[in-house]
């Protein structure tokens, strides 16, 4: 008898060592879970929650308004712009792995949730394109790539930035060489009846260097053959019997945006910041001359432009009536709340959608909060602080005694 009453007493004090074990490894397993969770949530789930509230814009078509005839097809095009892939000099680890993460995460959800036939992006593509060197333009290529993968059946166009060749005055033939060897140098472009002329607005300087006249040369030959095709039943002569271009105005995709004064006009949540709206704008720097802008309008005559460059949302009508769209930069480096804009684009007409990514401040509060709550489970757990759920019933208890 004595000997079971020792066996007992060993086991129930075994039982009262293993009990806070089995508590602290509860504890330690509800951490990991709310710590996955919220990973979870702010990595990858918080940008499927986002994109998935965007929808293609609808476009008119004939057969809307009551017309016959067979339907204009509809491209969907995404136009995204600066996202300034850091580079080796300015880059800090970190910063490229919390930046570039958010832009591919942000681009494969869009992908996989609105299926784009093309993406275009407006320049600035790298950071530092400008006086990167061979190897470290190579390791840029590579991330590049990594983050906007894209299946075969998706054409990813881009056109150059002052960071991706430099201003003028850093800008040469190998670093434009260099640039178009990634992507396709065709500078212009139809599918589905569709023109796109691909500008690189960063050759406008109009001081006739070699690469400006060439690229001055380059848009005249456009504007000619842009020409031709809108003389389909009486073609003149020097239009030749070469390849013909579908009959439908241009859309103009640059870097740079055409000239404006200053950004006072512009509106919506992701316009320039009201200390900046009405800072002027230096020509050939912020936005192209007066000179270029005019240029561009009266050769290409285009139905719309977009650009990017300003890192902000704008939108101008030039000329008569032609629509210029800026767009905001992809990155959270260089706004909280990034977007990209859709279109659903026929031969004739156009509508256009913006898409906003997840904010930053949003993931950075969700982490905040869910690390502030950590660590009050832990201090609770350890007894140094009370529970809120006791310390609230206490106080009732206490109101109800008085």
């Amino acid at each position: 008898m004595a000997a079971g009453d020792m066996a007992s007493t060993r086991l129930g004090a075994r039982r009262q060592h293993l009990r806070p074990l089995k508590r602290r490894g509860l504890v330690l397993l509800r951490l990991t879970a709310i710590v996955f969770a919220v990973l979870l949530f702010c990595e990858f789930l918080i940008y499927y929650l986002v994109i998935f509230r965007c929808s293609w814009p609808a476009v008119k078509t004939p057969a809307d308004a009551g017309g016959l005839g067979t339907p204009e097809p509809v491209l969907r095009a995404m136009f995204l712009a600066d996202p300034h892939l850091l580079g080796a000099v300015r880059g800090h680890w970190l910063d490229k792995l919390r930046r570039e993460w958010q832009m591919e995460r942000a681009f494969q959800t869009a992908l996989w949730l609105l299926q784009p036939e093309v993406v275009f992006i407006l320049g600035d593509i790298f950071d530092e394109g400008k006086w990167s060197s061979s190897q470290a333009w190579a390791d840029d290529v590579g991330r590049f790539w990594k983050i906007f993968r894209h299946p075969p059946h998706v054409q990813l166009r881009a056109v150059a930035g002052n960071h991706d060749i430099g201003f003028h005055y850093q800008m040469n033939t190998y670093k434009i060489k260099r640039f178009e060897k990634v992507f396709n140098p065709e500078r212009l472009f139809s599918w589905k009846g569709i023109n796109f002329v691909m500008v690189n607005s960063v050759a406008l300087e109009g001081d006739g260097c070699d690469i400006c006249s060439g690229a001055e040369a380059e848009l005249l030959e456009i504007s000619h053959r842009l020409n031709c095709s809108r003389e389909q039943e009486h073609r003149p002569q020097e239009c030749g019997d070469g390849q013909r271009l579908p009959a439908s105005a241009p859309i103009l995709l640059q870097h740079f945006p055409l000239y404006r004064r200053n950004d006072a006009n512009c509106s919506g949540e992701d316009a320039a910041p009201p200390d900046e709206k009405y800072t002027p704008f230096k020509e050939r720097y912020d936005a192209l001359s007066q000179e270029a802008s005019r240029k561009l309008l009266w050769w290409l005559r285009p139905r719309l432009v977009l650009s990017g460059h300003t890192h902000s949302a704008c939108e101008v009508l030039h000329g008569a009536g032609v629509l210029e769209v800026s767009v905001p930069s992809f990155s959270w480096r260089n706004r909280n709340n990034p977007s990209f804009i859709m279109g659903s684009v026929t031969p004739t007409e156009y509508a256009l959608a913006k898409c906003y990514l997840p904010c930053e401040d949003t993931v950075l509060t969700t982490y905040c909060t869910a690390a502030g709550g950590l660590v009050l489970l832990t201090l609770v757990h350890a007894g140094l602080v009370a529970s809120p759920l006791h310390f609230g019933w206490n106080m009732l208890r206490k109101f109800k005694t008085t």
